[in-house]
Formats: structure tokens, sequence, C-alpha cells
């Protein structure tokens, strides 16, 4: 092997083919998806996202990559470090720029290290250390990556990080009724009850893949998607080229639920999905109607699950209340990097706490699962 390690500043310099051959079909690190948020304007100049892909190349070919940026800010990372910026600020320091390693706005569990060969991924983990030094950048971050990107960064010694998200599995469930038959009297009722009072209010739901989604029906899904940053006094960090160019380039990856009611769309939810995982992302509604969120977000997206035979349903950052709708706590980690001695000491400690936190907030959920015993 001659392995040449080179970063970019966009990947859209990257040949789309060769990209996406490494990445498989996670349709979330695919080329397309990621140069959408560029060209869109979504991450880039102005956002507080400089994109910094890594790539390397044996003789040419494309044998490892990893979505790489330059942070000047903490949003749209879903792990949280907030209080770490501002201890820096009250020592006189500068916390930003930072160097991090994620699915922008995408708090999913994947691939970071692209590559099949643990010596190009030991590579890119030693270069990722040495870009930080290079730019004197506080830290160095990796969020939500995969076993196999864990475990390169924990051999080399980074700081680990847990956390937990909520996961739905379709245990080849024939129907809905079939899955609501492994939870419990009182949660089975309580979703029976949820849907009923739904149809009852005289909403339909409809589902729509990619390529059949028109678009008065993105444009709608953009009015919700933005409503919902509006309703908690924030501004979208998606623009609404990002998603023109996403239903586009892959429709194959796309599934939209609208909600009607006397046949006016009323809320939208979008979701990403692949042969065995659906990733439940954005939702939004123009007008209220009891439970809607729990029918758009979940039980259609369930129902989808079963009918196309997908195994699994991300249901993205927080949300206790999907413990009672059938997903199961799971962990996740990231990893870290800190340049400054006596922080990378102080945060060691904040996290060894933080570890112990997590550990007991997952035993308590699992205590609190909603299935029947058995």
């Amino acid at each position: 092997m001659s392995l040449i390690l080179e970063i970019t500043d966009s990947i859209q310099q990257v040949d789309a083919q060769s990209w996406d051959a490494l990445v498989g079909d996670m349709p979330l690190l695919s080329h397309a998806f990621l140069s959408a948020l560029e060209s869109s304007g979504s991450v880039g100049k102005g956002t507080g996202w400089q994109p910094y892909p890594m790539l390397v190349h044996d003789d040419g070919k494309l044998v490892g990559a990893m979505p790489l940026y330059i942070k000047s800010h903490s949003y749209g990372e879903y792990v949280f470090d907030w209080a770490w910026a501002e201890a820096y600020e009250r020592n006189g320091l500068n916390y930003y720029p930072k160097l991090v390693s994620a699915i922008p706005f995408t708090p999913i569990t994947s691939q970071r290290l692209i590559a099949n060969s643990p010596q190009t991924q030991a590579l890119m983990v030693e270069a990722f250390t040495e870009v930080m030094h290079k730019h004197q950048l506080s830290s160095a971050h990796v969020l939500f990556p995969d076993d196999a990107s864990a475990t390169a960064f924990e051999q080399a010694g980074w700081l680990q990080r847990n956390g937990v998200q909520f996961r739905w599995q379709n245990d080849s469930f024939t129907d809905f009724e079939d899955f609501l038959r492994t939870l419990s009297h009182d949660k089975r009722k309580k979703i029976h009850q949820e849907r009923k009072k739904v149809t009852a209010s005289g909403v339909v739901c409809k589902r729509i893949k990619g390529a059949d989604i028109t678009p008065e029906q993105w444009q709608f899904f953009y009015e919700c998607y933005e409503n919902t940053y509006l309703e908690h006094h924030s501004t979208p960090y998606l623009t609404p080229e990002f998603f023109q160019k996403i239903g586009r380039s892959m429709p194959q990856n796309i599934l939209l639920v609208l909600a009607y009611l006397e046949g006016e769309p009323i809320a939208a939810a979008l979701n990403i999905y692949h042969q065995t995982t659906l990733y439940g992302r954005y939702w939004g509604g123009l007008k209220y109607v009891p439970n809607l969120h729990f029918e758009l977000c979940y039980y259609q997206a369930q129902e989808f699950c079963i009918a196309e035979n997908i195994q699994y349903f991300e249901g993205g950052a927080q949300g206790e209340h999907k413990l009672a709708r059938g997903f199961k706590p799971r962990p996740t980690c990231s990893f870290h990097k800190i340049s400054h001695p006596d922080f990378a000491h102080a945060i060691k400690a904040f996290v060894t706490l933080e570890t112990q936190g997590i550990a007991a907030y997952t035993n308590e959920l699992e205590e609190r699962a909603p299935f029947k015993a058995q």
C-alpha cells in the first residue's frame, strides 16, 4: 500500500461514485446528501459548518474518507459541549473553532472512518489529531461513530463519552396489530386510543415515497419544518433548496408522511430510509390535532417498516415518550481529543461522572420497558 492522505474543502470536489462505493447504501452519508448540504448553503460559508472532508487514496483510488467540519459553534451536533465552551471563555481561552466529524444536524450512528482497511483507519485517526494541532484548534470530536470507528478511536486513547437513544425493531411483524400484541395491555390500549382520536378528528394520513412527492408537497413540508423552529423562537438549519435537491438526487431513500384534514394538508413528517433502517428526521404541523405527532412520526413510520420489511426505525435524539411506543434504549457514544492538558483532565473527570449517570438512566429506562412479561 502507498497511502496518500488529502484534505479538501468540499465534498463536491470528490468523485461521487468513488465516495458512494466506500459508503455503501447509507443514505445519510451519501455523496448526494452531503453535497446537497453544501450546494444548498445549509453548511459552508456563514453557517459555522466549514466542510473539511478527509480522503485517503491508494494508487489514485479512494480507499478512505471521513466527513469532517471546522465548527465555530456547537449547534446541530446533539452531543452537548456548551459547558466546555463556557469554561474556556471564563478562562480567557477560545473553544472555537473546533474540528468535528459528524453528519450535520443528524444524530445518527454510522461510519466516521469510512474504510475497509484497519491501516487506513489508523492513518485517518492519526491525521485527525495532526490537523487539530496544525490549525491550533481547541479540540477534535467524533460524534455518533459506528462500532468499527469507535474501536479505532478508543484504541488511540481518545476520551469516550456515552449517550442513549431510542430504536424500534421490526421482529418480522405481519402488521401493526401484530406489533402491538408484544406490548403490555396498558400501552397497547393507550396507542389504540391515540390512533382512534386522530381518526375521529377527521385526519387522513398518506405515505408518499420520494419519486411521487410533488413540488407543492415539498413546499408544504418546508412550511411545516420552518414552523417547528419558529414555534421555538429559532431559525431552521436547512434551506428549502436542500430538500429540493435530495428530492431529486435520492428519491429512493425518502418517505414523506402527510396529514390531511378536510382535504387540506395540515402536518408533515420526513423520513430517510434504506433496506434495513428508517431514520425519522423532521416533523411539523400548521394545525394542532391531539396525538397527531405520535401518529405521523411513529405509528405511520412503524407501519411503513412492517410493510417494507425494514428491520430498524431510528427515532433520533431524546424523547422518552418513544419508550411507551415500543422503542428500546440503545447506547451511543462520541470521542473527544482536548488540546489543553488542564482542560483535558477536567473534561475527563466530568465525563467519568456523566457516564455513571447515563448508566443509571439506561437501567431506569429498561425497567420501564413497555413489553409484556415473557
